[in-house]
């Protein structure tokens, strides 16, 4: 199934940035200290993560995680229990018939693996708000090898703030189930680390990838931005931001 995607169909949800503390959003300040990166959707907290839920695509617009070393030193095992995520009404939201038989996995934005260290962390990791359409062969092999390499810079760098989400290239876009959930044409990953005040982003076209090609899919996070319309690390002094957007990491750190 296609869809044709434009400015005007999109359903968007406008919030206001001062809110984003009010309610249980209170316990999300962790993963908004260095800005919420766009204000379209509907923002819901978790334990382990911060997402804007685009009730069009039926995918996250951006998921916030701050992983740290004794996050990334966790010891739950996964858990599998993908579930429709109960704080969305039903036909705003992915079901779990909408991914049946579609030839897409479940894909995490914040990693499964990223929420070892608390069993509720986990289980919300697995509510489809945190999911997008992904080719298995793209989830299981060069995505997962990049979210271990990253956990494994978490425990070597002590903390790194991460953002991952979808794009979608193209004024059509493939949709699975009755729900129509959007499948991404590429998916980025942004990560920041505080103390050196650097980062590496990534962008991946979804479709099978090679997992030793993950250099080539470096990119500068003003390309996720250009990609995406949204602005990532805006808590940062202009000097630096404009600095650590508009490097490129010459390799995986």
């Amino acid at each position: 199934m296609l869809l044709k995607i434009t400015k005007l169909t999109v359903a968007i949800f406008v919030l206001n940035v001062a809110v984003v503390f009010a309610g249980p959003l209170e316990n999300c300040k962790e993963y908004t200290k260095y800005g919420v990166p766009g204000t379209d959707g509907d923002l819901l907290c978790r334990k382990g993560y911060l997402l804007a839920h685009d009730s069009y695509c039926l995918t996250p617009f951006w998921v916030a995680e701050h992983l740290t070393k004794p996050k990334a030193s966790g010891a739950l095992k996964r858990k599998d229990s993908f579930k429709a995520d109960p704080n969305l009404t039903k036909g705003h939201r992915a079901e779990l018939s909408d991914y049946k038989s579609s030839g897409f996995d479940r894909g995490h934005m914040a990693p499964s693996a990223d929420m070892s260290w608390d069993a509720q962390a986990m289980k919300e990791s697995f509510y489809l708000s945190n999911m997008v359409p992904q080719n298995p062969n793209m989830n299981q092999h060069i995505w997962k090898e990049l979210e271990e390499k990253i956990r494994q810079w978490a425990l070597d760098r002590g903390e790194l703030y991460i953002y991952t989400g979808p794009i979608f290239a193209g004024e059509e876009i493939e949709a699975i189930g009755d729900n129509e959930v959007c499948v991404p044409t590429h998916i980025y990953k942004i990560v920041y680390d505080p103390k050196m005040v650097e980062a590496i982003a990534f962008i991946m076209p979804n479709e099978p990838l090679d997992p030793s090609d993950i250099p080539n899919y470096i990119v500068t996070i003003g390309e996720v931005e250009e990609q995406t319309g949204l602005d990532f690390l805006k808590n940062l002094t202009k000097s630096v931001e404009d600095v650590v957007e508009t490097e490129k990491a010459q390799e995986l750190w």
